[in-house]
């Protein structure tokens, strides 16, 4: 089996996509964090000491779509065209789901880029809450579907 980031020496390399065809690629992941009732409230009031938890993720996780070259050492730096996000308030957790959408025209796929993106933004609930609840749990990042590029479409099944 031919790994794709090995060179002839073995050595790392970063993939060349320079031959690939440019498509409109699209990517969405989600995740959720549970955190405790008290954070919950917190969150919905608009009470937490650091500010406005949910706009602030929304931030963090466009950030991290967008920094994901850094992030991640084989992802190639992206031109992404949109990135949008939903936070879901799940009050019967109590806690919150995150879905991140990154698309572009391009060579590669976005798949790392909306899955860094919920990562990032769950990451950054976590720091804004800690203060009242450091017992939260990120969990269940997962790419939900996606579309465009030479592997086809993918769509995840309901459990």
């Amino acid at each position: 089996m031919n790994l794709t980031h090995l060179d002839e020496q073995n050595k790392p390399k970063m993939v060349d996509v320079s031959d690939k065809d440019n498509t409109t690629r699209i990517a969405t992941a989600s995740g959720t964090i549970e955190v405790g009732q008290a954070a919950f409230d917190a969150v919905i009031t608009n009470s937490a000491k650091k500010g406005p938890v949910l706009q602030t993720a929304v931030i963090a996780a466009i950030q991290g779509t967008k920094q994901t070259s850094t992030l991640i050492p084989m992802c190639h730096p992206l031109m992404l065209t949109s990135v949008k996000t939903d936070i879901e308030e799940l009050p019967e957790l109590p806690g919150f789901k995150l879905t991140v959408t990154a698309k572009l025209n391009g060579q590669t796929g976005v798949e790392m880029e909306a899955l860094t993106g919920v990562s990032v933004g769950l990451l950054t609930i976590y720091d804004m809450l800690k203060a009242i609840d450091k017992g939260m749990v990120i969990r269940d990042i997962q790419l939900e579907r996606k579309s465009g590029g030479k592997s086809g479409d993918f769509k995840r099944e309901s459990n």
